[in-house]
């Protein structure tokens, strides 16, 4: 056989067609795939969000501290709520219902009419230094406009500054360092790549490498197949832990400020999301390529809307809305939580259940789909 043989080449062509439109499955994820690409960074992804919630604790109910909250919300970056007390406030940033607190002193209005220049605390949540990074410089810029048309005809438009100051507080991260935001968010991305991945394959090595009718004639129920491939690499998982942790706190200087059990505990809970899901897409896929695209699909959108790496108020509704349905963005949430924060169980719980709910949804959907290849 000497030469190029066109006639060949067709025949080779049009077989590896026929293989081709036998899997529609990859068909479909190598179209959906770039659609979703397209879909995250044009519409979902901002580094510059807005409508941050904000909370108002102020002792006085004037004109000027009508005028500054005003003046936020015409910023397009706060969205403020009242507070009725100092630890409420507090509570509510360290769970991180809010991103900011404005704490108006008494006597604020008394003393800006005085010239006295009052102090305006305003505490931020620097867990995510990109995140309020605009609004503070648009809180910064209000100094000397926000009360302008209600300031006393003397005063307005003095050169001497501005008829407050605004003092910044840079809680959990005070010197912004990207390292302690992206850091922990890192062991719920390492874990989702090694997790997801492997046990996406196990069932579908099983079946290529032949073995797949030995172990379906075993006597073993579908929980029991399940509970036996994944516990390995729970094991892994955690020895993956142990490794970040290490080099995050001797390294990257990393804070841990709450308790490594409870962390270890979650982080447990968030491993099983994790060996379920792939363990469903090793049961419904045919081949191991198929298995580690639809690993793919899922950790897409899980580095995209989880605030990993944009932030998490500065997607729209329908992406946060994705967003709270993956285990990967309470993960983050919670590791950013335990180690900068030093969060208990308590303020961590809301985004404990819904990762407990994950994890029994994927596990019947993997063990109603391994019972379909039984039949």
């Amino acid at each position: 056989m000497t030469g190029f043989s066109f006639r060949r080449f067709l025949a080779v062509l049009w077989k590896e067609t026929l293989q081709m439109r036998r899997d529609p499955a990859t068909i479909a994820l190598v179209v959906t795939i770039p659609l979703i690409q397209l879909f995250l960074f044009g519409y979902a992804l901002n580094s510059n969000p807005h409508h941050l919630p904000t909370g108002v604790l102020t002792a006085e109910h004037t004109r000027y501290t009508r005028d500054l909250e005003a003046a936020l919300i015409n910023t397009g970056y706060f969205d403020l709520h009242d507070f009725a007390s100092e630890k409420e406030a507090d509570d509510a940033l360290a769970r991180g219902d809010v991103l900011f607190v404005m704490n108006i002193p008494p006597g604020f209005t008394r003393d800006v009419d005085a010239g006295q220049q009052p102090s305006i605390l305003m505490d931020a949540d620097a867990t995510d230094p990109t995140a309020i990074a605009q609004a503070t410089a648009a809180v910064v810029a209000l100094n000397g406009t926000a009360l302008q048309r209600d300031l006393p005809i003397g005063m307005q438009n003095q050169p001497a500054g501005s008829p407050f100051q605004v003092t910044l507080h840079a809680r959990y991260n005070p010197s912004a360092i990207t390292a302690l935001n992206v850091v922990p968010g890192l062991i719920g991305v390492i874990l989702s790549f090694s997790t997801l991945v492997i046990t996406a394959l196990s069932m579908t090595r099983e079946r290529e490498a032949g073995t797949m009718e030995n172990l379906l004639s075993m006597p073993v129920r579908p929980l029991e197949v399940m509970m036996g491939k994944i516990t390995p690499y729970v094991g892994l998982g955690y020895i993956q832990v142990f490794l970040v942790l290490a080099v995050a706190v001797s390294v990257f200087g990393v804070p841990v400020n709450g308790s490594i059990p409870l962390l270890l505990a979650v982080l447990g809970l968030f491993i099983a999301c994790n060996l379920a899901l792939g363990f469903t897409f090793s049961t419904i896929s045919r081949t191991q390529m198929q298995a580690q695209q639809l690993a793919q699909f899922a950790l897409l959108p899980s580095m995209m809307l989880s605030g990993f790496i944009y932030p998490f108020a500065g997607m729209p509704l329908w992406a946060r809305t994705i967003g709270e349905m993956l285990p990967m963005t309470h993960i983050i949430r919670i590791c950013r939580a335990i180690l900068l924060k030093g969060n208990g169980f308590a303020d961590i719980a809301p985004d404990v259940w819904p990762m407990a709910v994950f994890a029994v949804v994927a596990t019947a959907v993997a063990i109603l789909s391994y019972r379909d290849t039984l039949d």
